[in-house]
């Protein structure tokens, strides 16, 4: 990953990280907050990317 490339999470199905290069959908939750829709780069499959505690 590119040092300009913003870190969203990881893929819950393999662990890959996720840039934003890979956003497919941005929507607001019903709580306020942002959530996203990705594809992995790694196993092709569309997510929500987990946070991590880094």
């Amino acid at each position: 990953m590119n040092a300009d490339e913003s870190f969203l999470g990881r893929c819950p199905e393999c662990g890959e990280d996720i840039s934003e290069a890979w956003v497919l959908v941005e929507y607001e939750k019903d709580d306020g907050t942002e959530g996203v829709w990705t594809e992995c780069p790694a196993c092709e499959n569309v997510v929500a990317p987990e946070q991590t505690a880094e």
